[in-house]
This record gives C-alpha cells, sequence and structure tokens, in this order.
C-alpha cells in the first residue's frame, strides 16, 4: 500500500473483491453490488491473494469453503502482507456456528455473514464497512496532512525523515534537508488579512509539491510559515539547485488579492540546505536539520530572498 493516504473521488466507485468458489453466489454477488461498486471476482483462494495485492480494494467477501484454501487460510495470509493486511474482510459462508464466527473475527475478519444471504443484508453490511473504511481515511488524512496546504505535516514529515535516513544510510547515498521560511509573512498577513495569507501558502505548498516528485522525496508544512523538504540520493550541489529553483518560482509567484483579483500580491522565501550521508547515529539526522536551520538564519541575516548552503568540509 501507498504511504500516503489517498481518497475516493466522488464519481468513482469503491472497489470489493468476492472470492467464492461456488460461480451462482459469484453471480448473485454481482448482481446485488455490481451497480454501486466495481467488483473483483476470484474463485480461489490463491486467485484472492493475487487479485488483493494487485487491485487493492477497499473491502473483500471472502467464503470460508473453497477448494484449494480455506477462507481462515486466506486471510491470515492478507493479515500477514503489508500490502493487503488493512483490508477490511467479510466473511460469507455456510458455516453458522459460534466457533467459526469467532475463529474469523480473531483472524481480522471485520463481520460474518450465514448463507443463505439476502441481497438487503449484503448492501447494508457492505454499506457499513464502506462508510467506515471513508471515516478512516479522513481522520488518517487530518492526522498527517496540513489541511490548508495539502501537505504533509510536520509529524509524517519527521516519520518520513526517519524511514529515508535508514534507507540512505543502509545503501550510502547522501540526504539533504532544505528549511524554508517565507519573508516578512506577518506584515504580508497584517496588510492582506489571513484569509489572504492562507491562499498564498496554499500556492506556495503546490510550488514545493512539484519540486519533490520522486517517491523518496517530500515536502511538507513544518508550522506556520515554515516548509521543509527532503531530498533523497541528492548531494549537497543539486539541492542547492533545487532550493534555487524552488526560491525563484515563490518569488516569480503572482497571488491575486482574493476580493480584487486585478491586485497582484508577492511574496519571496528564504531557504537553508544541508546535506549529510547518514551514519548509525540517529542524533546526526537533528543534525542535519539544526545545519539548515541555521542556514535558514543566515539567509534571512543577509537580507532574505536567497538560498544559503552549509559550507563543506
Amino acid at each position: 500500500m501507498s504511504n500516503t493516504v489517498e481518497f475516493q473521488d466522488e464519481n468513482e466507485k469503491h472497489k470489493i473483491l468476492i472470492c467464492d468458489d461456488s460461480r451462482q453466489n459469484l453471480v448473485e454477488l454481482n448482481k446485488i453490488l455490481s451497480a454501486d461498486y466495481s467488483l473483483y471476482m476470484a474463485n480461489t483462494g490463491k486467485d484472492a491473494l493475487r487479485i488483493a495485492a494487485e487491485s487493492e480494494p477497499d473491502l473483500i467477501l471472502l467464503d470460508i469453503m473453497m477448494s484449494d484454501m480455506n477462507g481462515f487460510e486466506v486471510i491470515a495470509e492478507l493479515k500477514a502482507s503489508e500490502d493487503t493486511k488493512e483490508i477490511p474482510v467479510i466473511f460469507i459462508t455456510g458455516l453458522d456456528g459460534e466457533a467459526e464466527e469467532e475463529k474469523g473475527l480473531g483472524l481480522g475478519a471485520v463481520d460474518y455473514i450465514t448463507k443463505p444471504f439476502s441481497g438487503a443484508i449484503i448492501k447494508a453490511r457492505v454499506k457499513t464497512q464502506i462508510k467506515l473504511i471513508d471515516q478512516i481515511r479522513r481522520i488518517s488524512y487530518m492526522s498527517l496532512y496540513d489541511e490548508l496546504t495539502g501537505l504533509p505535516n510536520r509529524r509524517y514529515f519527521n516519520a518520513k525523515l526517519e524511514l529515508e535516513w535508514g534507507t540512505a544510510m543502509r545503501d550510502n547515498i547522501p540526504l539533504s534537508f532544505l528549511m524554508l521560511d517565507l519573508d516578512k509573512f506577518k506584515v504580508y498577513n497584517d496588510t492582506y488579512g489571513h484569509n489572504q495569507g492562507d491562499i498564498l501558502l496554499a500556492a506556495v505548498g503546490k510550488i514545493l509539491d512539484k519540486y519533490a516528485r520522486r517517491a523518496t522525496d517530500m515536502s511538507a508544512r513544518w508550522g506556520g510559515e515554515e516548509f521543509a523538504v527532503i531530498l533523497q540520493n541528492t548531494s549537497v550541489e543539486p539541492a542547492a539547485e533545487i532550493a534555487e529553483r524552488i526560491r525563484a518560482a515563490i518569488e516569480n509567484l503572482d497571488v491575486p488579492l482574493y476580493e480584487r483579483p486585478e491586485v497582484i500580491t508577492k511574496v519571496t522565501v528564504s531557504i537553508g540546505v544541508s546535506s549529510i550521508n547518514p551514519a548509525s547515529d540517529k542524533e546526526k539526522m537533528n543534525e542535519l536539520m539544526t545545519r539548515a536551520d541555521d542556514c535558514l538564519y543566515e539567509a534571512k541575516a543577509a537580507g532574505r530572498n536567497r538560498v544559503v548552503v552549509e559550507p563543506q568540509e
């Protein structure tokens, strides 16, 4: 699964994988659910595992009694995989004993429906799980992303930095860090108002997202008018070049006044750049950020609207 939290487009159907070795049941469930969801079908446990990994469905309806693997074995493998462990599973089965239901729920199933099933019950149970999925995604998004800019927040950024630090240490590749601060943002807010300040921050967020497009990179809102960027496998020289492109893009950014779009507002940014080949000592990670912050302070002291790169040994 992706590290990022993805939302379902309002016009896009949620995806459901149905696994049952009975063709009749597959046809019936297709009739019940196909109008509201995008369906994937599997008639063996092995096919279900493969399709689940490939298509990343939002929900799985899983029969227990199948010819190659039983449902308990399938869900155990689903939950053991990083790619599929978060996908909720509803068991649909002819077994109606409490022991089987308890076993299924104990393995991580979210619901248990016995056959013969009712179309109304299937629809209701599926709808309930889809609502829960959307709520969980919304909560996850709010905990990891900045609502105003759409960029990752500081909490998510720190987790990503730690992950990329480990990768860089393992592969012996450089890691660069950019710390950015909008110049005289308080003056901008006082002049144009906080609503306009929010519009500006959102516009800056789009620029930063453009320059951290690799899967291993990340731009984030650090807090207030501060932003940060991780650049994996990037030494200090190319990191400085990226920082300069960001600085120029923000300097050239035209942000219309929200109440008077004919009035164009401008802003500049100061950027500090540091780079390191990570070591096993995690304290070096804090040092990387501190050095970038020191360079940012130097950029401010030198007149703002500039990039300052840490001295290289």
